[in-house]
């Protein structure tokens, strides 16, 4: 069962290293992600979010700009995601309190 456990985690890490070699190389500027316009020739968003940002919200703060009002619902499912995590870590390791009469 433990050499089973070895292949299996083996062959993941095989398939993971063989899987990245597919992606760009850091700062590729040749990268699709990179490019100002997508290979139908729509512009990305990326370029959309850079060149837009400050017109669409009058905010200074690009990041916010992103996160706040063009990714809106994703980072408040991201946040309700954590806020629901800490909650049930919170519950689950909580001290029960015993009542006098019980003791």
């Amino acid at each position: 069962m433990k050499i089973a456990n070895y292949v299996i985690l083996i062959a993941f890490l095989v398939l993971m290293i063989y899987a990245s070699l597919g992606f760009p190389n850091r700062g590729d500027a040749n990268a699709r992600m990179n490019r100002e316009t997508s290979l139908t020739g729509s512009t990305n968003a990326p370029s959309y979010y850079i060149h837009n940002a400050n017109r669409d919200a009058h905010t200074p703060n690009m990041v916010t700009v992103i996160l706040a009002d063009y990714r809106g619902y994703d980072t408040l499912g991201e946040e309700t995601v954590i806020l629901t995590a800490g909650l049930i870590c919170f519950l689950l390791l909580r001290k029960k309190r015993i009542p006098n009469d019980q003791k």
